[in-house]
Formats: structure tokens, sequence, C-alpha cells
């Protein structure tokens, strides 16, 4: 029997207190899914009974939606799962903290993430992520969606891990890689946005071979995204509402 996420991560040894998160953190640190579970359901192909309601700030630590691959049948799986990957044979939670992102170009060789890549894949919908310049002092927020507005996955990869306790707590990073175009000025990374034909080679139990899944991990063309910048309220993960993703308008003094 799984706990609830806040009573988990107690157990675990963690600070609840730590998952409101500033906004300086490497990426992806910060993305949205404000879309019900319903549309979810849909694009996804799951069943009805996953969990989830419209967030707009989600921060690492917190509890995200994944999707998976029952290894037995084709059949897809929805869980929630802790944000920051805790390896199985990690001694306690702390590791977690640092791995909210693995970096695809070294994703096979890192003892954390090695496995999971293999044989523990997931796909972590979102629907736009946050930004913040790595290369000015002005440390304006801009928010990421494809141009659309539609919903996506990244890359991720997932584990479990047993407290002290023997509690289960289940976790996952999500997959960066070098910057497109229209985040290189802003940042040098991005997360891996999966094309929605190729969810089923990176879901699939059976591609067991590296070089099977590693093409996938490649930066998403720039011409089929947009940015735009957003207010500072996004800089907390204390706030959590439609008014962190609203385009950010300038003050003119007349």
């Amino acid at each position: 029997m799984f706990l609830p996420f806040t009573q988990k991560l107690r157990r675990a040894g963690g600070d609840i207190s730590r998952h409101w998160f500033p906004y300086t953190l490497s990426m992806c640190g910060r993305y949205r899914l404000a879309r019900k579970k319903e549309i979810l359901a849909e694009i996804f192909d799951l069943g009805d009974d996953g969990d989830w309601s419209p967030r707009y700030n989600i921060a690492p630590s917190q509890s995200v939606p994944i999707v998976c691959q029952d290894t037995t049948r084709p059949v897809r799986c929805f869980s929630l799962m802790r944000w920051g990957l805790i390896p199985f044979w990690a001694k306690d939670a702390k590791a977690g903290y640092k791995m909210i992102n693995a970096r695809a170009e070294t994703i096979a060789e890192k003892p954390a993430f090695r496995e999971p890549l293999l044989s523990r894949r997931c796909l972590i919908p979102a629907d736009g992520f946050y930004e913040w310049s790595k290369f000015s002092k002005e440390k304006s927020p801009f928010c990421f969606t494809l141009d659309d507005d539609s919903v996506f996955a990244f890359a991720g990869i997932w584990d479990r891990w047993k407290n002290p306790e023997r509690e289960i707590v289940e976790t996952c990073s999500i997959i960066t890689t070098s910057a497109n175009a229209l985040l290189s000025d802003i940042h040098d990374r991005m997360p891996v946005i999966l094309k929605s034909e190729d969810h089923d080679r990176w879901l699939d139990p059976g591609f067991k071979q590296i070089d099977d899944i590693l093409d996938l991990l490649k930066p998403y063309q720039a011409a089929s995204m947009r940015r735009y910048r957003v207010s500072a309220r996004v800089n907390s993960a204390r706030n959590d509402d439609q008014a962190c993703v609203e385009e950010y308008v300038s003050e003119t003094l007349f």
C-alpha cells in the first residue's frame, strides 16, 4: 500500500518545507501541467484511475504524474511519483534533491541512471516549462510551450526506493539535453520533449539496448515551440495558480 506523498517524504527523512524551492535551479527545475486528468487519459491512452488536478508551478520533491507501460502487456499505467530520483541502492532520501534531472549525454554512464534507463523509462506529461536566464543579471522568468499550446511529454526515468521503515517510495527524473535555438540565449539546457510518435518506443520494455533509445534524447525543434515572459510570481513555488502562466506586460510610465 502506497502512502500519501507528504507522509512518504517525512518518513524518508525529507523536510517538507524544502519542497518550496527557489527559482535558481538547474534546467529543468519547474514546469506546469494545467490539464485535467480526463484530458491526460485521452492523450496518453490511459484508464480512468488517475488522480490529478491542474497545476501551474510544479517544483522538485513534489508529487508529479508519470506514464509507464506494463512490463507484461501493452497497457499504459498512470502513477504519481516524487520528482527527484532516489536510486534503489541509496542510503537516504537526500540523493533525490540532486537528481531532478539526468543529462542525456551521460545518462548511460551514471550508476544512478543506468539501470532505470534500460528498464524503468516513463513519460512525464506537461504543457509548459519555465526557465530563468542563465546569461544575464536580470532573472526574468519565461514560459516555454509547444506552438499550439498542446500537451507534450518529457522523457523520464523512475526508480523504487525503500525508506528505513521498509515502505516503498517511487521517484523520477526528467532527462535534459542541449538547448535549441529558442532557448539558447536563456539557458544552455532544455528538457527532452519526445514526439508523440516516439512515445511507444520510449516506453516499450522490449527495447533494452542503449542504442535503441539514445537517439530520442535530442533537442525538440525550435520552430514548433514558443516562449513568452511571465511575472516573478512564478519564482516562488508557493504560488500555484493560473496567474503564474499569464504573459507579463511591463508597466509603461507616460
